[in-house]
């Protein structure tokens, strides 16, 4: 059957899923859970091994949960703080990741960690319990969450690492990295992959190291000297992350971005971007001409909002612009926003 292509729903059983929605109540978004049982059905005949259905089960509780969870805070911008769980509340980079917290709860923004000790436990410590989500992972040696958030409604745990990672991004508007290990790096990595790849938002990405640290300068040397020398990668993928060793200047980066920028949205065959301040035609001009390389369709232009917006009541009192993006070079469209938040 051609990729994308679905065979005829079968009538009776359309029926009977209609009728056990009914009977529970109905809720949110029935066709899609509609079709999220036509395909929990096919498993029937599809996946044979155990392993591989309990996979997919236990996927999607996990999910299905992280999402009710986080749903009641989704006005609140929330940061998530990655680093070393081996790092002791004597380092200069602990009181750094708390220090961030609590810079970042006074703008009016929450904390997301991996629940842990180290780096994690610092970003509670400074966020507090009633500011912070632990999105906790299940290990051999580390099952328990840190004291701060260990009894609080807003810690889940999660079995697999993927479905966590997808939390992780999913719900943040931010991502501070302090120095780590493994899982640091690929907690890193992976986001500048997606917002290279335009899977995930754009959105800050800040490498804060102790101050004369020299942790992210060695990361940053690297990238340049091994994947942009060898063209591995553009030059405007640098721009997809920053560094610093002061935590005053992590918070403004961070909060800086979102000074006029609000959100993006494809619409078709158009990018939408969510503004706080319309910008001028006197400024469109100039970003129509400064930005051309990325723009192969429709000029920038202020628009209001679209059917699709309409349906789906996302953001409707914002002014927002469109136009044509190439759907390739997110490191220049974060060069767009970053002139964007700059009018």
């Amino acid at each position: 059957m051609p990729n994308g292509s679905r065979p005829p729903a079968d009538p009776k059983q359309r029926e009977l899923i209609n009728a056990l929605i009914t009977h529970t109540g109905g809720g949110y978004n029935a066709d899609l859970v509609t079709d999220l049982i036509e395909q929990a059905l096919k498993m029937l005949t599809d996946v044979e091994d155990r392993g591989d259905a309990n996979l997919i089960r236990t996927a999607t509780r996990e999910l299905r949960y992280a999402f009710r969870l986080f749903a009641p805070y989704s006005a609140h911008r929330k940061v998530t703080i990655f680093g070393s769980a081996r790092t002791q509340p004597a380092k200069k980079e602990y009181q750094q990741a708390a220090d961030l917290a609590a810079e970042i709860v006074k703008a009016g923004w929450m904390v997301i960690t991996g629940a842990g000790p180290g780096i994690m436990q610092a970003g509670h410590e400074g966020a507090g319990p009633e500011n912070s989500f632990g999105v906790n992972i299940r290990l051999p040696w580390e099952q328990s969450a840190n004291p701060v958030i260990e009894k609080d409604k807003k810690l889940m745990t999660f079995r697999y690492f993927f479905t966590r990672k997808l939390i992780f991004v999913r719900h943040s508007d931010a991502i501070a990295l302090f120095p780590g290990g493994f899982g640091t790096m690929d907690e890193g990595f992976e986001a500048i992959t997606l917002m290279q790849t335009g899977k995930a938002q754009l959105m800050p990405l800040v490498l804060v190291d102790k101050p004369g640290g020299t942790y992210w300068k060695t990361f940053d040397k690297n990238i340049r000297e091994h994947l942009l020398r060898n063209a591995l990668i553009s030059p405007d993928d640098l721009h997809l992350y920053s560094m610093t060793d002061d935590v005053k200047e992590a918070v403004q980066i961070i909060t800086r971005f979102y000074r006029n920028f609000h959100s993006t949205r494809f619409v078709r065959d158009q990018l939408v971007i969510r503004l706080q301040h319309a910008p001028t035609q006197h400024a469109l001009d100039a970003l129509n001409e400064d930005f051309a390389d990325i723009i192969p369709g429709d000029k920038i232009r202020t628009i209001s909002p679209t059917t699709d917006e309409i349906q789906d009541e996302d953001h409707l009192s914002l002014p927002r612009i469109a136009f044509g993006f190439d759907k390739r070079q997110y490191g220049r469209l974060r060069q767009l926003i970053d002139r964007l938040n700059g009018l």
